[in-house]
């Protein structure tokens, strides 16, 4: 199908591109007589006779690292109006006054494999073990709108995350999960109405209240265009289909957020720290001022945003991000668009540590990284964390690994003390510059993404493809000259016993075959025909598509049925190679 534009250039179209005018850049550095005196009299001497280890400090990201810091380093910084107070704008030490003093984090560990009962199962298991939020993992046919027995299915069933083809499906996932009582997390995108529809309806069938569940759909897909790749429909109809979810769940779903704009798959792609964070955050812009020209007012749905951010391998880079990320958003929501709501100034976000920094090879050393990026993301307040799992590089999680995962998480909590205080890391000379100079990073690409007309008119220029990809290479040249070292890749390189992993096998897609052919014998194929004929007949006009979603989600219309509707008029996505 032809690839459709973009109206995002249109001048006609409301244009929020002016930048905060309290935007700051890092100051000049004037260090003072006594670091100038430390330098001659205690540093010299001893760089004469031992240089450091390289010439030149730098993050994962690239970004220079100097060896000291100072006042020097914050001249012109503010602790009052920079820093702030935990609760208070702007946010850099966190939104909430006593942070993991007053709760804890939600523990929300990613799980999907096989068919909705074994999915199901692990669920039940993991909340066994002290997990306190569902995150759910859908297989690659599910992501991409197919049946499980669509012939582009065939080898994927259930091998990334779990198959859910209909709300049958869906029903069997969340058996015996009381849904009025669990928050839950869904990782879908193109097709995350439908999927979303299916958990409504779900939950409508357990008896629960809609106005009181909670959880959050990821649904961002300006992320997908950029760098996860699973997309279907153009980028106009996608985005219409985002906002429906919105204004849909102002209406009907307050407590639960329609968006997690993310973050982790750019990273993920290769970006650096500055990027992702850039790119995320604009991406929330974006779907803002969409949902603005739909006529929504941004204290309407405001509240109702979350983010989702990588937590990857450098530490303190990691946490200068999360302080920035908070600034920049309050900054963005107050001076850009004029909210007048606290809870939209707000950033919440959900974190999880970097599968990208997974090896293969010594796979226990996973263990480490992810206990330290996991204590990042702590540090750096996070309100839901998910924590790999040591086999992830192999295949999806066994039950072995999934608990040492959550015992990560549950270590960090309550042996560590690092929940005891607000922001431990605050005022810290390291932590303020780095995250000054992170956040200047970060506008300095909203900027140039505003020069564009927006992210969608970026997206199709591959300007953050671009970026991504140089940066990715540029990572990737530092490792092949080992002057960045991954542990047991580049160096310390050992032999090593092979992992007991987890095997999909196609017996799954056997079971969701058989499933689907009863479901299709025993619904009314009178009332499927009718609710798609009446999807179809909405897409051509203006009106939310959400209600007519539902209406096929509940007559038992398959997820591939349903989205298919959607492609005979909005068309499918072919992305412009990058030159």
């Amino acid at each position: 199908m032809p690839r459709e534009n973009s109206q995002m250039s249109n001048p006609n179209k409301q244009n929020t591109t002016t930048l905060p005018v309290n935007e700051k850049s890092p100051a000049q550095r004037t260090p003072s007589i006594g670091e100038k005196a430390w330098e001659e009299k205690t540093l010299a001497p001893v760089l004469s006779k031992s240089p450091e280890r390289h010439a030149e400090f730098t993050t994962i990201s690239g970004h220079p690292i100097r060896r000291l810091y100072t006042e020097a380093d914050l001249s012109g910084w503010n602790a009052e109006t920079d820093l702030g107070y935990p609760g208070d704008p702007p946010y850099t030490r966190g939104i909430h006054s006593t942070m993991h003093r007053g709760r804890l984090w939600t523990m929300r560990q990613f799980a999907g494999f096989g068919a909705a009962e074994d999915t199901n199962q692990r669920f039940r298991y993991l909340l066994a073990q002290g997990q306190t939020g569902l995150s759910t993992a859908f297989d690659l046919p599910t992501l991409m709108g197919y049946d499980s027995d669509h012939p582009l299915s065939e080898g994927e069933v259930g091998k990334c995350g779990v198959a859910i083809s209909s709300l049958a499906d869906m029903e069997v996932l969340f058996d015996q999960i009381p849904l009025a009582n669990v928050t839950t997390s869904m990782t879908i995108n193109s097709p995350a109405a439908v999927i979303w529809a299916m958990y409504l309806a779900v939950a409508e069938k357990q008896g629960a209240d809609w106005k009181k569940i909670s959880g959050t759909l990821q649904n961002d897909i300006l992320k997908e265009y950029i760098a996860q790749k699973e997309y279907i429909y153009p980028p106009e109809p996608s985005m219409r289909l985002v906002i429906d979810t919105f204004e849909f769940a102002v209406k009907q779903t307050p407590k639960f957020n329609p968006i997690s704009i993310s973050g982790y798959h750019i990273r993920e792609a290769g970006s650096t720290a500055i990027q992702e964070l850039a790119f995320t955050l604009r991406d929330g812009m974006e779907y803002v001022e969409w949902a603005l020209r739909r006529g929504m007012t941004v204290d309407d749905f405001g509240p109702q945003l979350s983010f989702f951010f990588n937590a990857h391998s450098d530490f303190f880079e990691e946490i200068a991000k999360y302080r920035a990320a908070r600034r920049i958003w309050h900054k963005a929501m107050t001076e850009r668009y004029g909210s007048k709501n606290p809870r939209t100034w707000a950033l919440r976000f959900h974190s999880q540590t970097a599968g990208c920094s997974l090896t293969a090879q010594q796979p226990y050393n996973n263990v480490v990284r992810t206990a330290l990026q996991a204590l990042s993301a702590v540090l750096g307040g996070t309100q839901s964390l998910h924590t790999n799992s040591l086999d992830e590089a192999w295949a999806l999680p066994t039950e072995f690994a999934a608990t040492i995962a959550l015992r990560t998480q549950q270590i960090i909590a309550h042996e560590t003390g690092v929940t005891n205080t607000v922001d431990p890391l605050g005022g810290s000379y390291f932590v303020e510059a780095l995250t000054n100079e992170v956040e200047a990073g970060a506008w300095d690409y909203i900027r140039k993404i505003d020069s564009m007309g927006g992210m969608v008119a970026a997206v199709e220029r591959s300007y953050p493809q671009r970026e991504i990809a140089e940066a990715s290479y540029r990572y990737q040249m530092e490792l092949d000259k080992k002057e960045k070292i991954m542990v047991g890749v580049n160096d310390f390189v050992s032999d090593e016993k092979p992992l007991e992993i987890l095997q999909i096998d196609e017996t799954v897609a056997h079971r969701q075959g058989e499933r689907l052919r009863k479901l299709r014998a025993e619904r009314s194929q009178g009332e499927v025909n009718r609710t798609l004929t009446a999807l179809r007949k909405a897409t051509h006009g203006k009106d939310n598509l959400m209600p007519s979603i539902y209406a096929a989600v509940k007559a038992y219309a398959t997820l591939g049925e349903i989205c298919d509707a959607m492609r005979d008029t909005f068309g499918t996505y072919e992305e412009v190679a990058i030159t």
